[in-house]
């Protein structure tokens, strides 16, 4: 019965956790921390199984490693926004998401403009981490929330709204490129395209699409 089955389970987690405080390698501090969130995860947090030792605090342990790097960047992922036409956000087929061109926002605005025109590089750049933060909201919605399920930033496509003459696309996709390398580290490195074009929607300055690896 599920009774039977929670005492059993409870006294396995008390005998291990009393094995490690035994021991005398401080190694199996992280061994007894993965015990601790087996169980937290498997049972849910109201199973605060206790023992001897002082209390593990299972909300840090279960605290996401994106969610606390984003914090220490200090971060706040914008809402995921909802399509304004015919498609979906993010497709996913196998392991793959395809999260579809998020533009340039700021506080739910758009950030219009034309690189080579009435907008330098260094405000195209922040346009683009505009873009990749929304692109972030994106996969952590399609994730219920968990990035530390992302493996790998596999691609960007950048458009950048500018005039014929203007050849620096690239430095300002830069600015979304930079944010993922931050965010994710080597996960957050991706192949990459960044292009012009004559007009994006809403007049804005930059929007990109991306293909994310996921677990």
């Amino acid at each position: 019965c599920v009774c039977t089955h929670y005492l059993w389970c409870r006294a396995v987690f008390s005998a291990s956790l009393r094995l490690f405080d035994s021991s005398s390698c401080s190694h199996l501090g992280d061994a007894k921390l993965r015990v601790s969130f087996f169980f937290a995860h498997r049972f849910g947090p109201h199973y605060h199984f206790q023992n001897d030792s002082p209390p593990i605090k299972l909300d840090s342990v279960m605290t996401g490693t994106i969610d606390a790097r984003l914090t220490e960047l200090n971060i706040t992922l914008p809402p995921a926004t909802a399509p304004v036409a015919n498609y979906v956000p993010v497709t996913r087929t196998g392991n793959l998401l395809f999260v579809s061109g998020q533009v340039s926002l700021a506080d739910g605005a758009p950030i219009v403009g034309k690189l080579g025109e009435n907008m330098d590089v260094a405000q195209g750049a922040v346009a683009a981490e505009k873009c990749a933060l929304a692109i972030i909201a994106q996969v952590q919605k399609a994730l219920d929330g968990d990035l530390d399920r992302v493996v790998q930033i596999v691609k960007l496509t950048g458009f950048v709204n500018s005039t014929g003459d203007f050849t620096e696309q690239p430095k300002v996709i830069n600015g979304a490129s930079d944010l993922m390398v931050e965010v994710f580290g080597d996960k957050g490195r991706h192949s990459r395209a960044a292009v012009s074009a004559a007009a994006l929607p809403l007049g804005v300055a930059v929007e990109i699409e991306a293909i994310v690896e996921v677990a």
